[in-house]
């Protein structure tokens, strides 16, 4: 199923008040909240880890509040080891746990793990990695995430020249859900959106918007309108 999926990454929000900043994500029409787990290692950075998803689980339940609303946790684990935190970040509960390709030597075996703990699976690739590497995956994965900034950082620049591998992967994978994350915005997302992107993470961009719920809304009505020209669109 290929449809515009607007995920605002919490790295963007205030740490302070992380669980209201979910909930307020979500009131204001996102589908996902995109979530940064770094070690250090993989990254030069250390972030979120399971204890804070469990937190957040409690602050927005499955379902929401009112067990209708959104509330899809989207994991994405720059971390070395990633087989490791597979239990826990399920335990906490994540909804869709995204590997680094760069980070296992057995990325088949670790797509299987994840969905044996009853998450979906997907796979990244820093911009420096072939698309190549991802096509023997993708009939095993939920999706492939193209990273347009080196991971470990928000803030950072969009980088168009991923755009290729992005309209590599939709013409090759036409219904794999693909996602985008790094320098998107109101300048950047027809690019994402004409490559074929579906699925939108958006840091700055939304948390320092005037109106966040303005632009997840145009965020998504852009990708919206690519996907019906191109055919793409499901519901």
């Amino acid at each position: 199923m290929v449809k515009a999926i607007i995920a605002p990454s919490l790295l963007a929000g205030d740490f302070a008040k992380i669980g209201c900043d979910c909930q307020r994500m979500f009131d204001c029409g996102s589908d996902w909240v995109h979530i940064d787990v770094m070690d250090g290692h993989f990254v030069p950075n250390i972030t979120l880890g399971p204890p804070i998803i469990s937190a957040l689980r409690e602050a927005v339940p499955r379902g929401g509040k009112d067990g209708k609303s959104a509330s899809f946790f989207d994991c994405h684990m720059m971390v070395s080891n990633p087989e490791q935190w597979v239990p826990e970040v399920a335990r906490a509960g994540g909804d869709q746990y995204t590997f680094h390709f760069e980070a296992t030597e057995d990325p088949l075996a670790l797509v299987k793990l994840i969905k044996a703990n009853g998450m979906r699976a997907a796979c990244a690739i820093k911009p420096g990695t072939s698309v190549d590497v991802l096509f023997p995956l993708a009939e095993y994965l939920d999706m492939a995430l193209v990273m347009t900034v080196e991971p470990g950082f928000g803030g950072q620049s969009f980088m168009p020249e991923m755009m290729p591998k992005v309209k590599t992967l939709r013409e090759k994978f036409p219904h794999m859900s693909i996602q985008v994350d790094g320098g998107l915005g109101k300048e950047t997302i027809p690019q994402a959106a004409e490559a074929g992107a579906n699925v939108i993470v958006a840091g700055t961009a939304v948390f320092k918007a005037q109106d966040p719920a303005q632009m997840i809304a145009f965020l998504r009505d852009t990708v919206t309108t690519s996907l019906q020209e191109k055919g793409l669109l499901t519901e």
